[in-house]
């Protein structure tokens, strides 16, 4: 929803084509081969010029005089007006409810334009005074907006089955790190399949719950693209909304569904293993986290808080512990703590990020631009400090899933205080999970090196 207008730059690019037109008839050249070539080129521009002929039909601008005489007091009161784009912006304020007003002036509003139109209600706040304001485009430039950046098509496809291929290589990779020294085959498959198999079943029932509220607004999903890691296997599930949001319940719930779902199925996941196993000792078919693998990542916190900080009669850290080996851990219940945690990324506010989303949901699209902007400052600074995740993470954030996500369609009903009091609860356990731990097992984690029993 941009402010140049398209009709605008239709008429230069026809200016352009008139301009090229003009000089080639002005040309008189007699060999025979420059003046085929020239020829070829007229046709070209001849075909063009007619091509932004039709285009400028279809993206001419909307009459703002004809609009505004279908505001009225049983709608919207408009106030004042002005162009943006190739529509406008008219002040006023709502006489009806939204979802009643809506149908109404979008109905009148095609019919005075003579072709379909897109509105969206804002508040605008100019000198501490906020106003209500409805904005009006040409629906076939929102089209082509989705148009150019749509992820639905055979080439998407494509490249989200080979992520999808990818990932799950990774984190059979990755699952394969944890293995006791000498095991076999058989040890590979009683202890790895688990962790696959939790991993993938955390990602499946997210997707299933992403698309399920999508598909209850009427929003459409593009495919689903997986981003593969060397470090936990996968470091989530990405999409793009090809489709206009109805409000900002839409844009708060459909992330929501994502991570809170992830957030239950992990943690649903750990405790059935921790139940199964009476003990935090990794059961019969444990896998050896080396310590290493916890220093100075995000994922120390939240496993010192599971599986520790405790300690021997001797004061021995992690006494579970098997030295050269790693600390025993079930691998249903690494699948949940890996889950937490990656869905926790996802929900750091920054760009189009699932906290991003709710970010912009919540605090509006200013805020959320700010606090995306503050979120990549730390990450790189974590990457410049040393964490090859901040910096990996960060950057993926900031160049592939930056920017802001297009306003809601209504952008004036509050979420509510239920919805404002989940976003600060996964606020608090992205905060909680991520925030690194100066205590517990490590004494810090970021300047001592891990130790094993029997290194003091």
């Amino acid at each position: 929803m941009g402010n140049p207008s398209i009709e605008a730059a239709i008429k230069l690019e026809k200016k352009r084509a008139d301009r090229k037109l003009k000089e080639l008839d002005r040309e008189s050249n007699g060999n025979p081969i420059v003046g085929l070539f020239n020829k070829v080129v007229r046709d070209n521009l001849a075909r063009e010029k007619e091509r932004l002929e039709q285009a400028e039909e279809t993206f001419k601008a909307l009459d703002l005089n004809k609009l505004k005489s279908c505001f009225g007091f049983d709608t919207f009161f408009a106030t004042d007006v002005r162009r943006f784009g190739d529509g406008g912006i008219f002040i006023g304020n709502l006489r009806r409810p939204i979802e009643e007003v809506i149908p109404i002036l979008e109905k009148k509003l095609t019919n005075a334009a003579g072709r379909e139109v897109v509105l969206w209600f804002m508040e605008e706040k100019t000198n501490d005074i906020t106003k209500q304001a409805c904005v009006v485009q040409p629906k076939a430039e929102i089209d082509l907006q989705f148009e150019s950046t749509k992820l639905s098509t055979p080439w998407g496809y494509v490249s989200a089955i080979a992520l999808c291929v990818t990932t799950f290589g990774t984190i059979a990779l990755m699952s394969g790190f944890f293995l006791k020294p000498g095991a076999t085959f058989d040890d590979y498959l009683a202890d790895v399949l688990p962790l696959f198999g939790g991993f993938i079943s955390i990602l499946g029932v997210s997707e299933i719950a992403t698309r399920v509220t999508a598909a209850r607004y009427g929003v459409k999903l593009s495919p689903s693209f997986l981003v593969p890691s060397n470090w936990t296997g996968c470091l989530g599930v990405m999409n793009n909304y090809e489709s206009l949001l109805p409000n900002k319940k839409a844009l708060f719930d459909i992330p929501v569904a994502h991570t809170a779902s992830a957030y239950l199925t992990s943690l649903v996941l750990a405790i059935a293993a921790f139940i199964s196993d009476g003990s935090f000792n990794g059961g019969d078919n444990a896998l050896f986290i080396r310590p290493q693998f916890f220093y100075n990542n995000p994922l120390l916190s939240f496993v010192q808080f599971v599986i520790g900080p405790y300690a021997d009669e001797l004061g021995n850290v992690l006494p579970n512990a098997v030295e050269g080996v790693g600390v025993p851990v079930d691998p249903l219940a690494f699948a949940g703590l890996l889950g937490m945690v990656v869905t926790s990324l996802n929900l750091l506010p920054c760009g189009r990020l699932e906290g991003g989303r709710i970010a912009q949901a919540m605090f509006g699209r200013r805020t959320a631009m700010l606090l995306s902007f503050a979120t990549s400052l730390l990450l790189g600074i974590g990457g410049l400090s040393g964490s090859v995740l901040c910096l990996a993470w960060g950057l993926f954030a900031t160049f592939f899933r930056g920017g802001e996500e297009m306003p809601a369609k209504d952008e004036i009903t509050p979420l509510g205080d239920n919805r404002f009091a989940w976003g600060i609860v996964l606020g608090l356990i992205c905060f909680l999970t991520l925030f690194p731990n100066g205590g517990g097992t490590f004494s810090n984690p970021f300047l001592s090196d891990p130790f094993f029993r029997g290194d003091l």
